[in-house]
Parts: C-alpha cells; structure tokens; sequence
C-alpha cells in the first residue's frame, strides 16, 4: 500500500533532492482546539523542473538513501 501526501516544496538547495513541508491538523488531546502540526520530508526529485512553493502529491517508495522514503507524484502547483 502506497502512502500519498500533500505538501509544499520549501527548499531546492540539494541535487536531485527537495524538501516538502507538509501541514496537518490536529486536536488538542485534552482541551480539543484545533492546532497546526508540520513536518519536512526530504523526497526524490527525480529531474523535474520545481520551484519553491509548489505544491505537489509525494508518495512512499522504497528507501532512496539514509532518510529519503518518497518520490513526487505530481506537481499541483
């Protein structure tokens, strides 16, 4: 089963790398308000053309190198 997921492109500084944000969120365990939690994967450009602030649909792969797990998908811009 393949996880997909929605995110941001944040930074295009590494080679054949880019680093998504993807936001989320989730209720308060105990007081229930509504807060924003983000996290930064480093995923598989793969020789696209990006640019900082697409947004783009990442999916899980096989691991690529010590911490890249997703390749993109799509581009939604």
């Amino acid at each position: 089963m393949q996880k997909i997921i929605n995110g941001k492109i944040v930074s295009l500084k590494s080679q054949e790398t880019v680093i998504v944000e993807v936001t989320r969120k989730v209720a308060h365990p105990l007081y229930k308000k509504l807060m924003k939690k983000t996290k930064k994967y480093k995923v598989d450009s793969n020789g696209k053309t990006l640019n900082v602030g697409d947004r783009v649909k990442i999916g899980s792969t096989r691991p690529i190198s010590k911490d890249k797990f997703f390749k993109i998908m799509e581009v939604i811009k």
